[in-house]
Formats: C-alpha cells, structure tokens, sequence
C-alpha cells in the first residue's frame, strides 16, 4: 500500500533510494547479476516504497538458505514515478529486474494490457499457491486464460492512526472504544475534528491532508472508478462523490494542515505534531515508525475506521518476460510471499498480509509502538469486512488525478467546481 501504496504505498526510503531507482533503470542489471567466473547469482528486486523486506531480514536469510544467491534491491520513493520508469523499460525491453513490483491499482494494467510483457508463473508450479491467497488478490492477477502474472505481497485493510498526547491536550478522549462508537460514521470523524480545532496545540490540525481523507473513504467501497462491466464511471460514482464531498468541506472547515501526502513537509509533521489523526491502511505503520522515530513511540494508537471497513492499496510481486533470472525469481517471489515471510514483515513493517495463513498467524499481534494497539485484530477485521473491490485499467490514473484537484483546493483555494473540472480533464489526458 507498501504504497503506498501515492499509492497507497510510499517509501521510507528518501532521496537515494529513488536515485537508485532511476539508475537501475538507466543501466539494467549489469553483469553483477550473472553469476559469471564462478560468482554469485545476482537476483535484482526493483520496488517503490516500504516492502519491509530488507528491514525484516528476509533477504539475508533468503541469501543463508541459498548461498549461490545474492539480492540486491533498488527501490523509488513515488510510486507514480517509479510505474513510468518501468513503462519504458517494459516497452524497451532492457534494464528490468529480475522482480518488480506492482501496486494494487495497476494489476488490471497487467492482466489486461500488458500479459505479453510478464512471466507466467504457472510455468513453475504458481498454481499450487492458489489457496494460500484471498480469492480476490489472487483473481486480480491472473488472466482470463489462466495466467499467473504475480503474486500478493499485502493488502491494505483500513483503520485511523491517531496521536494519543494531542488528543489529551486538546481534552479528546483517548480511549480507543469510545473513539470508534464517537467517530461511528464520517459525519461523527469530522464533528471531532471541529472540536479539535478548538482546543488543538499550536500548529497542529485534525488530519494531515484531505487527500488521505478521500483514499481511505472510496476504499470502503466496491465500485469506485469502475464498474463490474469494465465502464468508467467515476464522474456519476456515489463513492466518489461522497468521498468528494466530505473532502472538500475538511478543507473549507480548515481542518487539514494542507500537506502534499509523501512531500518532504508531510515526512517531517510525524514528528512536529502537525496532525492529530492520520488515515491509516496497515502499510502506514511502518511508514509512521521511520519518519516519527524513536521518540514516537508510545504516542501513536490505532483504531477502528469511521464508515465501516475499506482497503487501500496493497501490492503484487511479479517476474518480467525480460528478466534476466526468471526461474531464480519465481522461486524469490515464492519464499517472499509465503505466509511465513508475510507474517514476519507484518510484526515488523505493519503490511498486511495477502495469504490466509499470514492473516491466521497474527491475529493476536499488538505494537508497542502504537501504545499495544491490538493490529492484528483491528486490521484482520477490517480486511475480513472489507468489500472486493472492482478493479479497473486505469484506477490509479483516476485516484492520483482526484487526489490533484484536492490538493488545488486544499493548497490554493481553488473551487471545488472548477478542481473537479481540471481533474476530469485530467484523467481524460492520462488515458489518452
């Protein structure tokens, strides 16, 4: 929602690790990942954002259970950015790695547009996996005739982050029950918001954005961009409107503290103080701890969803037709994607697992650093309640155009009505 997932799915990692990215894709994998004279096989795993797995260990033990084997990992910050490098390195052919990642809003690009250019992984045996995934992240990726063209990494299940010491200053209940029977529906979320604002410390606001505002508010939803039919229906979708709505009213209230998600001002507000509520897919936490640090801990607590449960983001790991290892990788996307590996990234990054065992495995998981929330239980509930999704060709083009036009209104006080007007061309120019 690793995502962040823009995307759902962000980065920890800042500056370098989005040069790096670029580099990759400038030079390919580079002799390195050969294995010539004798050396080790170099396997290379290109992502955006915050997968966890060089944080939870995983790579080392891979290269331990596997000593002819080597990994080496770039990554980029942005995942809008990073999607266009690979776009043009698919097109072209080279400078792909041996696994690359995709987010949850691109994965009908995939199996629609663009099966040619991605290994089948049934061709190795992925087709035995299939009742280690949810139905609905292992029915995204595989195409009308059959084909596996990656496998689920994590899901993004849905509840708010909130800072427990801004709360108490501002005289809000810090409990999370009475917060979520508070804050039951959206209407309730924002009237605390406006009670916040009263009372706040200097500098801070209700949330951090209303882009986030209206991520976390159509991933409740099943249609949203598209229809079951494949039809792009933003422009008339209920979902989106209310989400819409809602978004531009916690501008106009002032609630928001204006922050462009992933900017280098939103990365230091973990830590200021800035926002006293974040809406929070499972994915963020890590995100939370990288940013806010150390001195963070204990701060932070995680609650139920206003609105009812939602997804937001989540990602696919998937081996290119180009890839210079594609057997190596198959067997890499395997072991990283078992629900082992996905249950030790969740204790140690916050992203939810895809695979039902995963999910069985860390019920019971709570988080010092989130004041011993219960995450296991408050996001494996949301992700069993959560509603499967429609997933359409273009839902990120779509997202990250609307999330534009709210930051026109948020940032520059742009009319709602003419924002919505700019998306729409917007969306309309991205799809060509």
């Amino acid at each position: 929602m690793p995502i962040p997932r823009t995307t759902g799915r962000a980065a920890l990692r800042l500056g370098a690790a989005a040069l790096a990215g670029t580099l990759l894709a400038a030079c390919g994998a580079g002799p390195e990942s050969a294995g010539d004279a004798g050396g080790p096989l170099t396997l290379t795993v290109d992502l955006f954002g915050a997968f966890g797995y060089q944080e939870s260990g995983l790579y080392a033990e891979y290269e331990q259970l596997h000593p002819g084997i080597k990994i080496k990992q770039t990554d980029t910050e942005d995942e809008q950015d990073y999607w266009k490098s690979l776009q043009t390195r698919l097109a072209g052919g080279g400078g792909l790695a041996d696994v690359q990642a995709v987010e949850v809003g691109r994965i009908a690009s995939v199996t629609q547009k663009q099966a040619d250019r991605f290994t089948d992984l049934a061709a190795y045996g992925a087709g035995a996996l299939k009742d280690e995934f949810a139905p609905a992240t292992w029915s995204a990726a595989t195409t009308k005739d059959g084909k596996v063209l990656a496998l689920g990494t994590d899901v993004g299940p849905e509840a708010m982050c909130y800072r427990r010491d801004l709360f108490e200053a501002a005289g809000l209940p810090t409990d999370r029950g009475e917060l979520a029977a508070r804050w039951a529906t959206w209407d309730g979320y924002l009237e605390l918001g406006r009670q916040y604002r009263q009372k706040a410390p200097a500098g801070s606001a209700w949330l951090d954005s209303v882009g986030s505002l209206n991520a976390v508010m159509v991933g409740q939803q099943k249609e949203r961009y598209y229809d079951a039919s494949g039809s792009l229906v933003y422009e008339n979708s209920p979902a989106v409107k209310a989400a819409w709505d809602a978004s531009v009213k916690a501008a106009a209230e002032g609630l928001s503290a204006k922050l462009d998600q992933w900017s280098p001002p939103w990365n230091q507000a973990f830590s200021s103080g800035s926002f006293a509520t974040l809406p929070c897919p499972a994915w963020m936490l890590g995100y939370i701890k990288g940013q806010a640090g150390e001195a963070g801990k204990g701060k932070w607590d995680v609650v139920k969803l206003p609105g009812g449960a939602g997804n937001w983001g989540g990602s696919y790991l998937a081996v290119p037709r180009a890839a210079p290892h594609k057997k190596e990788a198959y067997e890499l996307v395997k072991w990283l994607t078992a629900p082992e590996q996905q249950a030790k990234v969740f204790r140690k990054q916050g992203n939810f697992p895809s695979g039902t065992r995963a999910i069985a495995q860390i019920a019971d998981a709570r988080d010092p650093y989130f004041s011993d929330a219960p995450i296991g239980q408050i996001f494996g509930e949301a992700a069993r309640q959560s509603p499967v999704q429609v997933l359409g060709v273009h839902d990120k083009d779509v997202a990250d155009q609307i999330n534009n036009a709210l930051s026109e209104v948020e940032r520059k006080g742009t009319a709602p009505d003419t924002a919505w007007a700019n998306a729409k061309k917007a969306v309309k120019n991205a799809l060509g």
